[in-house]
């Protein structure tokens, strides 16, 4: 398993379902449904998951992609290694037009992300690592000498908040949440509360820009696959509630449990 050659095919799929993505985005022509958990779905999910179907195909390596996870547990149990795909992460953000959603692209190896890239289609920056080389940020996108690319890259963190900062979702805010903030006020003291969509939350926490992100509410592994190996190889942890388990992939039930990355 050569993890930087499958890493660079992943960044480019990413970036070439980006431009996919920019390109309905200012079209302003969506053409939204409804799935039947009723989260939207528009053309640039489907336009950015065929792109990127079309890159990870040719490693062999199996898929299991938002817009394709019918997949039935009884042969994804057989699967060591396989992407984990959220084609436009942050959907809602995307309809709001408010520039935070992602393309994320995981490579999981018996439960734990090794490899993660997360692309921000709007701002053309990519967060990116894998378990032997840590995480890194870039802006230089610029593939056709790819080891330029990774020598321009920043190796996370880069970050470090002078107040203690915690961020959330900016979609899915509840009590418990809320709660949790106040505990971390009454620890910490003065905190820094910041709202982003999409895996950016996690990315934050991996640049330093955030200490922590509790997330108590809905996600699917496809949400937080590739942001995870990003915080993972930053050195933040991403485990359950319980501070202490580490959170995994591939479960029969795809939906994650609660969880908290943190610094």
């Amino acid at each position: 398993m050569n993890l930087s050659e499958l890493l660079k095919t992943s960044i480019q799929a990413s970036i070439e379902a980006g431009q996919a993505i920019i390109d309905i985005y200012k079209s302003d022509d969506f053409n939204v449904q409804l799935k039947s958990d009723d989260s939207p779905l528009t053309k640039a999910d489907i336009a950015a998951h065929n792109i990127i179907i079309k890159y990870l195909k040719n490693t062999n390596l199996p898929i299991l992609s938002e817009e394709d996870a019918n997949i039935p547990f009884s042969e994804r149990s057989k699967w060591d290694l396989f992407w984990l795909v959220d084609p436009l992460d942050g959907t809602k953000e995307f309809i709001k037009k408010n520039d935070e959603f992602t393309v994320n692209i995981a490579l999981i190896h018996k439960g734990i992300p090794i490899l993660g890239v997360v692309y921000l289609p709007v701002f053309k920056s990519i967060y990116y690592g894998h378990k032997d080389i840590g995480s890194f940020y870039s802006k230089e996108l610029e593939l056709n000498n790819f080891d330029v690319f990774i020598q321009n890259s920043k190796k996370l963190p880069i970050n470090k908040p002078t107040t203690y900062t915690v961020v959330g979702s900016r979609s899915h805010m509840n009590e418990k949440t809320q709660a949790y903030f106040k505990s971390l006020e009454e620890k910490h003291g003065e905190i820094k509360i910041i709202s982003k969509g999409s895996s950016l939350k996690l990315c934050m926490v991996a640049e330093g820009s955030a200490n922590e992100y509790p997330r108590f509410g809905p996600t699917m592994e496809w949400d937080t696959g590739a942001g995870h190996a990003v915080a993972l190889y930053s050195g933040a942890k991403v485990t359950k509630e319980d501070t202490i388990t580490n959170l995994d992939y591939n479960k029969e039930n795809l939906l994650n449990p609660y969880f908290i990355v943190k610094r």
